[in-house]
């Protein structure tokens, strides 16, 4: 599954979150078990101990589309 964003796309497998940021052309990689959500601030946020990344949604529904899809409650 591919979502767009406004800085870019995320992209998901079963294993693995990909983010890919338009502006600077970085990649960040994921594996879903190190994917933890903050809703209020709609952040989803990895950390693989050390490697670390944050990244700030445009909506709850795209946070909601994220959980759904790599099956995280």
């Amino acid at each position: 599954m591919i979502i767009e964003f406004s800085q870019g796309k995320i992209i998901l497998t079963p294993f693995e979150v990909q983010v890919r940021l338009s502006t600077s052309g970085t990649t960040m990689y994921a594996m879903v078990e190190d994917i933890k959500f903050v809703d209020q601030a709609l952040i989803i946020n990895a950390d693989a101990g050390a490697v670390r990344w944050s990244l700030r949604l445009d909506s709850m529904d795209q946070l909601n589309a994220i959980r759904e899809e790599l099956g995280i409650g």
